[in-house]
């Protein structure tokens, strides 16, 4: 079996389809960010990737802060409707029904229906092209709940996290291992 070779493309997939929220909690907006990642454990760095045209840009760029809310496949709807529509002549929040909670570190709010928030400050920002990339430190990560057990671990798989890519959304499937399962020793 062959490869098709094509001009290169944003074809790494899937990514979080995040929903970041950005402004204060009295002058709030949302927008969904599919470049995002982790850079960095320590410090705890992160990224988004945003077209300078965009609304929540400038609000990004003028606080230096933003939250990365992941999102659920519950969501799906809302999450494609804040990638498609701006903020500057709709108010998404309400018409998506979200509700916003403050967080401990930066004046951005966080998503309450989202199963994990990262409240991110901004440490530089990179011009790329058709984006910039806001490079930030995660300065506090807030969990539903819902999703800690009594042992106070984290079972995210729970939350049936939404995933992207190349233009379409998935829900995560089943987990097949956990980091460093392939070289483990085995219970006797």
């Amino acid at each position: 079996m062959g490869k098709v070779f094509w001009n290169g493309g944003a074809l790494l997939a899937p990514v979080p389809p995040a929903l970041v929220t950005c402004g204060t909690l009295e002058h709030p907006n949302i927008l969904t960010i599919g470049w995002t990642g982790i850079t960095a454990t320590h410090p705890p760095m992160t990224y988004i990737s945003v077209r300078p045209t965009r609304h929540s840009y400038k609000m990004i760029d003028e606080s230096g802060e933003f939250a990365i809310n992941l999102t659920t496949t519950a969501m799906c709807r809302e999450v494609d409707f804040c990638g498609v529509r701006s903020g500057k002549d709709t108010d998404k929040i309400a018409k998506c029904g979200f509700h916003l909670l403050p967080s401990d570190k930066i004046s951005a709010p966080i998503l309450q229906e989202s199963p994990v928030s990262l409240s991110c400050r901004v440490t530089q920002k990179i011009p790329l092209g058709s984006h910039d990339m806001f490079l930030a430190e995660i300065v506090s990560v807030a969990v539903d709940e819902r999703y800690v057990d009594s042992k106070g671990k984290l079972n995210l798989q729970q939350s049936g996290l939404l995933a992207y890519a190349h233009g379409e959304y998935f829900s995560l499937g089943r987990k097949l291992g956990s980091f460093g399962y392939s070289v483990k020793k085995k219970k006797k």
